[in-house]
């Protein structure tokens, strides 16, 4: 469905626009760190990410807000109907050893926040959980509709 096909009388506030289970394995993140270029040690390493006081690899901040603001483009249809998108980062996403698959399961859930019927936006409010516990907060993407 393209952004063009969804009419903003549809989308009150309170809306659901979709939830999913986002798994994540540590090929994930060596993936995200070949594109990104970003190879610190915490993203890979269990002992220096463990003598730095985290609880063993954890997720890449960006590679976990690009795979949480997915729902939205896939709801919308369109990345480029997303006219911003921004976070706060509250815990780590750890990811456990490969031989556990997936290494962590982050749980996204999108509702409509606000409605600008002028300007012909939603404001999608993304609720984002690993084990109940809020990872990311204010997760929120301005997306333009028909």
């Amino acid at each position: 469905m393209t952004h063009s096909a969804l009419n903003i009388a549809d989308f009150p506030v309170g809306t659901e626009i979709g939830a999913r289970s986002l798994e994540i394995s540590r090929a994930d993140l060596i993936k995200y760190a070949g594109a990104s270029g970003d190879f610190n040690p915490i993203h890979w390493n269990d002992r220096f990410a463990r003598e730095v006081e985290l609880p063993g690899v954890i997720a890449h901040g960006m590679f976990t807000m690009g795979a949480v603001v997915q729902l939205v483009t896939d709801w919308v249809g369109d990345p480029a109907a997303i006219l911003s998108y921004g976070t706060r980062f509250t815990k780590p996403v750890p990811v456990a050893d490969l031989d556990e698959l997936p290494g962590a399961v982050v749980e996204v859930v999108g509702v409509v926040g606000a409605v600008d019927s002028d300007a012909g936006t939603v404001r999608i409010d993304l609720a984002v959980t690993l084990g109940g516990a809020k990872v990311l907060v204010k997760a929120q993407a301005t997306v333009r509709l028909a």
